[in-house]
Parts: C-alpha cells; structure tokens; sequence
C-alpha cells in the first residue's frame, strides 16, 4: 500500500484541474491515491495511520501535509540506516541546493588534477534583460577569484555569480548532470545557468505545476548528500572543502537549523525561488550520530510559512531518529572529550 501511494506518477499532478472538476466522479480510491501524490488534499488523521506504520512516520507525514502546497522530504540516519519519505520520488524546483552537486563536479576536476583550488575564475555577473527574451541570460565577467573562496561563496553565501564561474568552468549544466549519473543519481537535472534561472523565474507555481527542468527528488538529493558525508564520491580533502562551505552557511537560519538545540551541528545548503524554499543538509549530534535531510517546500502562503514548515519538519526528524536510536537525551560532550584532549 504504501509504494503504491508513493510511485504515483506524475500525471496525476498534471491532471490536477480535471480532478477536482470531477471530484463526485471519480472514486474514493483515485481521490486518496491523487492525494499522495500530489499532496494538495487535506488528508485525514485515519488515512495517515493507514498509510504510515509508525507514529514517527505519521509525525513527519502531519507535518508535510500538502494541503497548502507540495512538500517533499528524505532523511536518513547515517548511523542506522533507517529511512524516511514523504513524496520522497516526486520532482521538486532545488532552486540554489543544486549548487553543492556543481561544487562536487568542480572538485572532482581538482582531483583529476585539471585545476587546483587556487585557480583563479571570474565571477559572472547577471546583464539586465528582460525576461524568456534569450534561451540564456547574458553576463559579463567580474572580479577573478581563486577556486576555493567560489566555493565557499557560493555555498555558505548563495552567491549566483560563484556559482556560474564554476559552472562554466566545468562545461556547462550537462556536466553536472552526468556526474551525477555517474554516481547513479538519475532523478536530477540541471538545464540553466542560475543567471537564466533567475531571470525567468516565476514561469509556473511550483505548487500546482511540477517542471521537470532545475529539479530532483527528495530521495536523489538525499543520495547525493549521504554519498558526499560518507568519502563515496570524492576525496578526503574535496569532502572536507565541501562539508566546510556548508557549515558555514549563513543563508536559511529559519529553516533546519531554528529549531534545533545549541548542541547539534547543521551544515546545509539553502534553496529559494518563485513560491518554493528548500533546505538539505547533514545534522550532527554530540553523540556522533549524523542525519542527512532533504526538505523542498512549496506553497503555504509565504516564505516565512515555508521556513516554519521546513524547521518544524528538521526538529521532527532529529528526535525520531534520535528516539528510535535510544538517544533522545544524549550527552553532550566537550571539545576535549571529543578529540581526546
């Protein structure tokens, strides 16, 4: 029942209009089955227990309803295993979350010894146009920055311009695309740069329109997270730059890390656009376990809802996973404790 609820495609989405002309029409099984899907219906606290086994899921599940917009969420205990999704397979805008994977593709040339981290790049800055008026918007070169402080930009500042210096660098959107694959990460595509992406933001309500440009499941951005944190995909030093850009993030204090306790550790990368905020990151607990969190919200009223929604979700999914290990009250150790000293 449940990998039927969840592998709804994504016409049902697309059939959103006709649906609820018909609502009396169709039956209650399609109703229920559009509803996981798309998330749009209020769901009722009997279809949560019918659908989710555990008071866990039923928690995350309440707090993702869709009934103001889409919400999409993938988490894992790093430590366990232990899995969690709420329209986890459905594509979602990453809006600037898509810039850890551009990051990953630019360091995996560094390895490969094409460029190193005090390479200089000029950042590329956004020229006034007007909007669908190019398949890509125009920039023009600004400042030459080393490769290592584009990275930290572009990660812990959101910076546009970082982000297609690098991009450019490492031949385009279709580069990271098949960097990905080689990861084996289907489910995500890049197809403009963020100067374009920008420019003609606003083109659909990602809450009522699923674009299959710019946008990756819950799940992929959770594989893409779990096989950065655990050395899978790059090396020692290129985890360690990236992990560091995300730590030091200042962009989305309202989202995973608002509600958290002054112990834990968020590094994370924000993503924001036309009605969608979106957050991914690793959480880090005292007691050295470490949970990886894709949240991609949309709709809810405004941005200050979307950021509540996405805190309230990160908190729920830090003590479930944090109940569900027997941790719920860990220890909080020293800095000396944790590194010997």
């Amino acid at each position: 029942m449940i990998k039927t609820l969840r592998s709804i495609t994504v016409a049902f989405a697309a059939s959103a209009t006709l649906l609820a002309g018909a609502a009396q029409a169709q039956s209650n099984e399609l109703e229920a089955d559009f509803d996981s899907a798309f998330g749009t219906e209020l769901r009722a606290p009997q279809t949560f227990e019918a659908v989710y086994e555990t008071s866990f899921e039923r928690r995350i599940a309440q707090l993702a309803d869709g009934s103001r917009g889409r919400i999409g969420v993938a988490a894992v205990d790093l430590s366990t295993g232990d899995e969690i999704g709420i329209l986890e397979d459905q594509l979602f805008p990453m809006a600037s979350t898509s810039k850890i994977a551009v990051a990953a593709t630019f360091l995996e040339l560094v390895e490969q010894g094409k460029y190193s981290l005090t390479s200089e790049f000029p950042l590329l800055l956004p020229v006034r146009s007007a909007k669908f008026s190019s398949v890509a918007a125009p920039v023009r070169e600004g400042e030459y920055m080393p490769a290592h402080q584009l990275i930290e930009i572009m990660i812990s500042r959101s910076s546009n311009p970082a982000t297609d210096a690098l991009l450019n660098v490492v031949g385009g959107p279709g580069k990271v695309n098949e960097w990905m694959r080689r990861q084996g990460i289907r489910e995500f595509s890049i197809d403009r740069d963020i100067a374009t992406l920008v420019r003609d933001d606003g083109e659909f309500d990602p809450a009522q329109h699923i674009d299959k440009r710019d946008a990756a499941t819950p799940r992929a951005m959770l594989e893409l997270l779990k096989g950065l944190y655990q050395g899978k995909f790059l090396s020692a030093e290129s985890r360690r730059v990236l992990l560091d850009a995300m730590a030091k993030t200042r962009t989305g204090k309202r989202r995973i890390p608002a509600l958290m306790p002054d112990y834990v550790e968020v590094s994370h990368k924000t993503g924001s656009l036309n009605n969608t905020s979106s957050d991914i990151g690793i959480i880090e607990g005292p007691d050295g376990r470490a949970i990886a969190v894709a949240i991609y919200v949309t709709g809810q009223g405004s941005r200050s809802a979307r950021e509540d929604r996405i805190a309230s979700i990160a908190r729920a999914l830090y003590d479930g996973f944090a109940e569900k290990a027997g941790t719920r009250n860990p220890r909080v150790w020293t800095n000396a404790e944790r590194t010997g000293g």
